[in-house]
């Protein structure tokens, strides 16, 4: 039998808190978001304790969460507290992953015939930090405009216009900018008939779809550049992108349909939180009524929620990938 096992821990100023009761948490994680978040609600109990809490953490105290059963745990979030709330009758910790650190303000520039490295680089020297970039989505700008802007939001604006995965490894302390549903993490094996709790999955092929997608930008002297792809008579998909160049139009553009496009399931599914899983993973899902579903898949999302009653992972594939 698994009894679940939880242990959340906050490090302010060099002081370590070990977190003793839990009403309940949710962990999301998503390539297509730029930060994987966490919500931690203590017991209206807790609310007596506030002030003593406070002294104990704060906004940028560090955070760590481990899950697992029988004493077997392992770390689902590493991040940062945003923002403590009281608002309803509860005490909620929102938290974000190590983008938080991100969160400062940068000055106005106006930067010419650059590229998303470039930016990134930017950002970095703005932030004063030894932080490294591990960049291999390079997009290129006519003009970019930061203006009034933290690096977290320049960043936001990045993710958006390119679809390009962001996100930033704490322990080598460096920045990663790579394309959308290329980098791949671990393997897990998911069997609907064995490990999974529930279903929502529907399988669809690319015959299932018509998608006809365009990305339009606009250049430093105010010519519209434009790029379409796909089939007309279905879906319409229209991008709208600061300055990039029309090489970088072509390639958001061809991304977004070739992802749009790939045999895939749509939905999510729920199980427990063994085996691990994380986006970026590639995930073998089987299906011994319907075989030629069968295939490797790449996890987009997964959204954790336990309490003292127990646990669950909720996973979201995207893309097959074989």
């Amino acid at each position: 039998m698994y009894q679940l096992d939880w242990d959340i821990r906050f490090f302010t100023d060099d002081k370590e808190f070990q977190l003793g009761i839990l009403a309940e948490c949710e962990i999301v994680k998503s390539v297509e978001n730029l930060v994987d978040t966490a919500t931690i609600i203590l017991p209206e109990a807790y609310l007596n304790a506030v002030f003593d809490l406070q002294q104990k953490i704060k906004r940028g105290s560090e955070v760590h969460i481990y899950l697992g059963y029988n004493g077997n745990i392992v770390k689902e979030f590493t991040g940062y507290v945003r923002q403590i709330n009281t608002n309803d009758s509860s005490l909620r910790f929102e938290c974000e992953d190590a983008l938080f650190l991100f969160r400062k303000g940068v000055k106005d520039v106006q930067l010419s015939k650059t590229k998303v490295s470039a930016i990134a680089q930017y950002l970095i020297a703005q932030l004063g930090v030894d932080y490294k970039l591990s960049c291999d989505y390079d997009i290129a700008f006519d003009k970019f405009v930061i203006r009034q802007a933290t690096a977290y939001e320049v960043l936001k604006k990045l993710q958006e216009e390119t679809g390009a995965n962001i996100y930033f490894d704490t322990e080598n302390k460096t920045l990663h900018i790579h394309p959308p549903f290329v980098e791949k993490g671990g393997e897990v094996i998911y069997d609907l008939h064995q490990n999974v709790e529930k279903s929502s999955l529907e399988y669809k092929t690319s015959e299932d779809r018509k998608v006809e997608v365009t990305v339009e930008s606009v250049d430093a002297n105010g010519k519209v550049i434009s790029y379409t792809t796909g089939t007309t008579g279905g879906e319409k998909i229209t991008k709208k992108v600061s300055s990039i160049n029309q090489e970088g139009v072509q390639i958001i553009a061809e991304n977004e349909y070739t992802n749009r496009m790939q045999d895939a399931y749509e939905g999510d599914f729920t199980a427990w939180l063994i085996p691990y899983c994380e986006p970026t993973y590639t995930a073998e899902i089987r299906d011994k009524d319907y075989p030629y579903k069968h295939g490797f898949y790449y996890i987009k999302s997964t959204k954790i929620n336990f309490s003292q009653a127990g646990g669950i992972r909720t996973i979201t594939p995207g893309i097959k990938l074989s």
